[in-house]
């Protein structure tokens, strides 16, 4: 199974998200010995008060804590909230301790230093309950403001925004006049105006924080701008009311837009199954059921290239699908060709029997992968350069689909130049057009039917290294695709490359579009019909090959 991409990072709260940010922060600073004792003493006696028995003198003592501005205390504050603050009753000395066998490893909170092993019965928790959770959510993230790093700094806002704690507005507006860079200052302004929202500010400031938060446009400003909806201030109510119905026309734009993306993602996973069938189908008139098969074979050979590399040269693995691709494109290829030249060439005429021996040869060679992989699905991993997403306005980009869709453009310019300007290519359309001129001509065409099967069965290889990074690695990958392969040939016109990327694209995105309402089994059942009605007007499909052979 391929290893499932990295979601886009949630800005959580800081004290769950940061905790191990924070924590290398500390060791930084207590290994620099940037702590002045005086310091140091002056946080020891204020983080003592974290473990009084008052819940309200606790919170007091979160407040004080944070106040403070000790790049340690970020950390402290963390560890309470995750449960990792106890206090060891030999001395009531608050510690950092982490679980170690049936006792506990405790940590100097302050200077970072190892105080040996205790049992369990040698310290007590510090017990939080949900008020001050909160409050050390809101002094975490005022902690983090302050944060010389810029990514834990839009962490922090973003987290205020969700929280809302009005005890952080303060340090919001110290903190936003210092702001230097363009997008944390920005997600601080939001989080301001998300606390005036819901506080005690004047009716103008409201009105102005409800600009700032109908601006983002997403499903947090929404949910907040739903509850501005009652507010008793009949303006800001109204003002509420409008920004709803304005957010929800940006979100339905920007939803749209979304399924315009995973349309064309989805097309150029057809376009890279479809093209190599495009070429065969267009050239031989051959319908090769094992098409798939050599999709498959692709994905097999990243698996292998990938087990190699992990075990010899791990440092390599970034680089893997560099290797697997030249790989799958001469296996897939050889033995496309052996194929067409111990079977395919002797059927020539007869379609009936054409599709039954691919089909039987697809059978035999899923047969032959499950006997030497086994049957379950096989993890391909995802370099570092295909892993996550990064967000475009209101768009969720996700690398690995993102560089697929760049793939496959990329292999279609290379075979349309392939066969525009070079000799080979001149032959392939020659015998395309009319083969009995080809032949007496001097072309070899069972040569030149050979290897554009070869060519079809390799690009169906390359496809599959790519395949590998968003589905399942099994020995069915390709019964998956051959279905929606043929759809894209016949709709987009057999044997023309150009119809074939925009029937890929075009059934892509209306899939897309028609799942939502349809679900994706009726969605694609109304796909087939669609093409089915269009093929009885239009028997060539889009961009239809032209030729005395085809005409004829």
């Amino acid at each position: 199974m391929p290893t499932v991409p990295r979601p886009p990072r949630r800005l959580g709260p800081p004290c769950a998200g940061l905790r191990s940010l924070l924590l290398a922060l500390l060791a930084v600073l207590v290994m620099l010995g940037q702590r002045p004792a005086a310091a140091a003493d002056d946080l020891r006696a204020l983080v003592q008060g974290l473990a009084a028995d008052d819940f309200a003198q606790k919170e007091m003592a979160i407040g004080q804590v944070a106040a403070s501005g000790d790049p340690a205390a970020a950390p402290i504050l963390a560890a309470m909230a995750d449960g990792r603050l106890y206090q060891r009753k030999s001395d009531d000395l608050v510690v950092f301790a982490e679980k170690e066998g049936d006792g506990f490893a405790l940590i100097d909170p302050i200077t970072g230093a190892a105080l040996g092993s205790v049992g369990r019965r040698d310290v007590v928790k510090i017990k939080v309950n949900n008020s001050l959770r909160r409050a050390l959510a809101a002094a975490g993230g005022s902690l983090t403001l302050r944060s010389p790093d810029p990514t834990v700094r839009l962490a922090a806002a973003a987290a205020l925004f969700k929280s809302r704690e009005p005890d952080a507005l303060a340090v919001l507006e110290q903190a936003l006049p210092a702001e230097t860079d363009p997008a944390v200052r920005q997600a601080m302004a939001e989080a301001k105006a998300a606390i005036q929202l819901t506080g005690n500010a004047a009716s103008a400031d409201r009105l102005a924080a409800l600009e700032i938060v109908a601006g983002r446009a997403d499903a947090d400003a929404m949910t907040l701008l739903r509850q501005v909806q009652g507010d008793p201030d009949a303006a800001v109510a109204a003002a509420a009311t409008s920004a709803v119905a304005a957010v929800e026309q940006r979100m339905a734009l920007w939803n749209a837009l979304q399924n315009v993306f995973y349309g064309l993602s989805l097309g150029s996973v057809l376009l890279l199954a479809a093209v190599g069938l495009a070429i065969t189908f267009g050239v031989m008139g051959v319908i090769n059921m094992a098409h798939g098969e050599m999709v498959m074979l692709g994905a097999y050979t990243t698996f292998v290239v990938q087990e190699v590399i992990r075990e010899h040269a791990p440092w390599l693995f970034d680089s893997s699908l560099m290797i697997a691709l030249p790989l799958a494109f001469l296996i897939a290829g050889g033995i496309g060709i052996l194929i067409e030249r111990g079977v395919i060439r002797y059927l020539y005429g007869r379609p009936l029997e054409t599709l039954l021996a691919t089909w039987g040869i697809s059978l035999l060679l899923q047969q032959t992968v499950r006997s030497i992989f086994g049957p379950t699905n096989r993890e391909v991993g995802n370099p570092a350069w295909m892993s996550g997403a990064f967000e475009l306005g209101g768009l969720t980009l996700t690398y690995n689909r993102t560089w697929i869709l760049l793939f496959a453009l990329l292999v279609l310019a290379v075979l349309m130049i392939a066969l525009q300007r070079t000799r080979y290519g001149l032959q392939m359309r020659a015998v395309t057009q009319n083969r009995a001129m080809a032949a007496a001509m001097g072309i070899r065409t069972p040569w030149i039917d050979a290897l554009t099967f070869g060519l079809g069965s390799g690009v169906a290889g390359i496809a599959g290294v790519a395949l590998s990074q968003i589905d399942n690695v099994s020995p069915n990958l390709g019964q998956s695709y051959i279905i929606d392969s043929f759809m894209v040939v016949v709709f987009g016109g057999v044997g023309n490359l150009w119809g074939t990327l925009v029937g890929a694209m075009t059934l892509g995105v209306v899939n897309k579009f028609l799942e939502p309402y349809a679900g994706a089994v009726l969605g694609k059942i109304l796909v087939l019909v669609f093409i089915i009605l269009f093929i009885q007007k239009r028997p060539r499909g889009l961009f239809a090959q032209r030729g005395r052979a085809v005409e004829a």
